[in-house]
Protein backbone atom coordinates (compact mmCIF):
# COMPACT_ATOMS: atom_id res chain seq x y z
CA UNK A 1 0.00 0.00 0.00
CA UNK A 2 2.79 2.30 1.12
CA UNK A 3 4.55 1.71 -2.74
CA UNK A 4 0.80 2.46 -4.19
CA UNK A 5 0.85 5.82 -2.33
CA UNK A 6 4.36 6.82 -3.31
CA UNK A 7 3.77 6.40 -7.11
CA UNK A 8 0.54 8.65 -6.37
CA UNK A 9 2.51 11.04 -4.95
CA UNK A 10 4.86 11.08 -7.53
CA UNK A 11 2.87 11.26 -10.28
CA UNK A 12 0.47 13.82 -9.13
CA UNK A 13 4.25 16.20 -8.29
CA UNK A 14 5.18 15.01 -12.07
CA UNK A 15 3.73 17.77 -14.20
CA UNK A 16 4.84 20.43 -11.10
CA UNK A 17 8.32 19.65 -11.87
CA UNK A 18 8.42 19.39 -15.27
CA UNK A 19 6.92 22.87 -15.22
CA UNK A 20 9.73 24.13 -12.56
CA UNK A 21 12.59 22.98 -14.93
CA UNK A 22 14.56 25.66 -16.46
CA UNK A 23 13.88 26.64 -20.10
CA UNK A 24 17.28 24.75 -21.11
CA UNK A 25 16.55 21.80 -19.14
CA UNK A 26 15.78 18.15 -20.69
CA UNK A 27 12.56 17.48 -20.94
CA UNK A 28 10.67 14.04 -20.65
CA UNK A 29 7.44 13.47 -22.44
CA UNK A 30 7.03 16.88 -23.27
CA UNK A 31 7.57 20.62 -22.97
CA UNK A 32 4.68 21.71 -20.90
CA UNK A 33 5.96 23.97 -18.79
CA UNK A 34 7.76 25.66 -20.98
CA UNK A 35 5.33 25.65 -23.98
CA UNK A 36 3.07 27.50 -21.38
CA UNK A 37 5.18 30.17 -19.96
CA UNK A 38 5.38 31.27 -24.34
CA UNK A 39 1.58 31.11 -24.72
CA UNK A 40 1.35 33.65 -22.00
CA UNK A 41 3.72 35.78 -22.99
CA UNK A 42 5.21 36.56 -19.62
CA UNK A 43 7.53 39.14 -18.44
CA UNK A 44 10.76 38.60 -16.92
CA UNK A 45 9.25 39.55 -13.50
CA UNK A 46 6.15 37.66 -14.17
CA UNK A 47 8.26 34.38 -15.18
CA UNK A 48 10.25 34.96 -12.35
CA UNK A 49 7.21 35.22 -9.97
CA UNK A 50 5.72 32.47 -11.78
CA UNK A 51 9.20 30.13 -10.84
CA UNK A 52 9.04 31.16 -7.30
CA UNK A 53 5.36 29.97 -6.90
CA UNK A 54 5.96 26.73 -8.53
CA UNK A 55 9.15 26.19 -6.41
CA UNK A 56 6.78 27.15 -3.25
CA UNK A 57 3.99 24.66 -4.57
CA UNK A 58 6.91 22.00 -4.83
CA UNK A 59 7.84 22.31 -1.36
CA UNK A 60 4.17 22.70 0.22
CA UNK A 61 3.37 19.56 -1.80
CA UNK A 62 6.19 17.58 -0.68
CA UNK A 63 5.45 19.04 3.08
CA UNK A 64 2.35 17.80 3.04
CA UNK A 65 3.01 14.30 1.35
CA UNK A 66 5.76 13.94 3.85
CA UNK A 67 3.24 14.51 6.73
CA UNK A 68 0.76 12.05 5.45
CA UNK A 69 2.98 9.22 4.11
CA UNK A 70 2.79 7.22 7.34
CA UNK A 71 -0.86 7.46 7.75
CA UNK A 72 -2.16 5.17 5.49
CA UNK A 73 -6.11 4.73 6.93
CA UNK A 74 -8.38 5.93 4.00
CA UNK A 75 -9.70 8.69 6.46
CA UNK A 76 -6.01 10.42 6.13
CA UNK A 77 -4.97 9.52 2.46
CA UNK A 78 -8.51 11.63 1.85
CA UNK A 79 -6.95 14.19 4.13
CA UNK A 80 -4.16 14.43 2.49
CA UNK A 81 -5.65 14.74 -1.12
CA UNK A 82 -8.02 17.63 -0.22
CA UNK A 83 -5.00 19.50 1.32
CA UNK A 84 -3.16 18.75 -1.88
CA UNK A 85 -5.75 20.16 -3.80
CA UNK A 86 -6.51 23.18 -2.15
CA UNK A 87 -2.56 23.78 -2.05
CA UNK A 88 -2.74 23.31 -5.79
CA UNK A 89 -6.00 25.72 -5.71
CA UNK A 90 -4.52 28.00 -4.08
CA UNK A 91 -1.19 28.11 -5.79
CA UNK A 92 -3.24 28.41 -9.07
CA UNK A 93 -5.34 31.02 -7.59
CA UNK A 94 -1.50 33.22 -6.84
CA UNK A 95 -0.14 33.10 -9.83
CA UNK A 96 -3.55 33.37 -12.14
CA UNK A 97 -3.55 36.70 -10.15
CA UNK A 98 -0.05 37.59 -11.86
CA UNK A 99 -1.40 37.52 -15.25
CA UNK A 100 -2.65 40.31 -17.41
CA UNK A 101 -6.40 39.14 -18.23
CA UNK A 102 -5.36 37.97 -21.53
CA UNK A 103 -2.70 36.02 -19.98
CA UNK A 104 -5.41 34.94 -17.50
CA UNK A 105 -7.67 33.39 -20.33
CA UNK A 106 -4.67 31.46 -22.10
CA UNK A 107 -3.98 30.06 -18.38
CA UNK A 108 -7.57 29.24 -17.94
CA UNK A 109 -7.26 27.26 -21.17
CA UNK A 110 -3.86 25.78 -20.42
CA UNK A 111 -5.42 24.01 -17.21
CA UNK A 112 -8.57 23.01 -18.73
CA UNK A 113 -6.91 21.43 -21.34
CA UNK A 114 -4.24 19.55 -18.73
CA UNK A 115 -7.75 18.34 -16.48
CA UNK A 116 -8.67 16.98 -19.94
CA UNK A 117 -5.31 15.22 -20.83
CA UNK A 118 -5.92 13.61 -16.88
CA UNK A 119 -9.68 12.56 -17.44
CA UNK A 120 -8.89 11.03 -20.67
CA UNK A 121 -5.78 9.26 -19.08
CA UNK A 122 -7.65 7.95 -15.83
CA UNK A 123 -10.68 6.89 -18.35
CA UNK A 124 -8.28 4.94 -20.78
CA UNK A 125 -6.45 3.27 -17.44
CA UNK A 126 -9.92 2.34 -16.26
CA UNK A 127 -10.68 0.54 -19.79
CA UNK A 128 -6.80 -0.94 -19.61
CA UNK A 129 -7.66 -2.60 -16.38
CA UNK A 130 -10.87 -3.88 -17.23
CA UNK A 131 -9.62 -5.46 -20.44
CA UNK A 132 -6.91 -7.19 -18.50
CA UNK A 133 -9.30 -8.50 -15.97
CA UNK A 134 -11.37 -10.03 -18.22
CA UNK A 135 -8.50 -11.55 -20.21
CA UNK A 136 -7.73 -13.47 -16.65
Amino acid sequence: MRKILTAALLALTLPTLAMAMPDAGPRHGGDHGGRMFKELDLSKEQHREFRKLMGEQMKSRHEISKRYLDKLPAAEKQAMQDELKASQAKQQAAMRDLLKPEQQKAFDEHLKKMAERRAERAEFKAWKEQQASKTQ
